[in-house]
């Protein structure tokens, strides 16, 4: 894999408006973006931490993947992610190597990145996101 940094840590709430105050009020952070990535039904928040990113998640439908995670888990952290250059080619040896893939192709996530998870049941219970950047 060519893992340049820690891309994000996301974390699943039940109020994105609630959770932006908390992290804006209480840690000092200035939320610079927030999106709604419709086709995965969810609406996001992002804070730059150093080179890392945090990205609040809530659901804009029960069904949709924040929601049953929120109904089944509860609250937070819902993936980690890693920036990393040409994805299509990490996910081919990510797969080689044995590793259970939920995408097999890339798919368009928020800010631009295009994005593919690894199965939690194949990174020891996290599920792992790759993100990339095109320039």
């Amino acid at each position: 894999m060519n893992i340049s940094h820690i891309e994000h840590i996301g974390i699943a709430v039940k109020d994105l408006d609630a959770a932006i105050k908390h992290y804006e009020e209480v840690f000092g952070m200035k939320c610079y973006a927030v999106e709604e990535v419709a086709e995965q039904k969810v609406k996001t928040a992002f804070f730059q931490v150093g080179d890392a990113k945090i990205e609040l998640l809530e659901s804009t439908a029960e069904d949709g993947p924040i929601g049953k995670f929120i109904e089944k888990r509860g609250e937070g952290i819902h993936h980690l992610a890693f920036a990393v250059k040409d994805i299509e080619a990490n996910l081919a040896e990510a797969e080689e190597k044995g590793t259970r893939l939920i995408d097999k192709t890339p798919r368009k996530g928020a800010e631009g990145l295009d994005i593919a998870f690894l199965h939690p049941k194949s990174t020891f219970g996290v599920l792992t996101e790759l993100c990339e950047k095109k320039d």
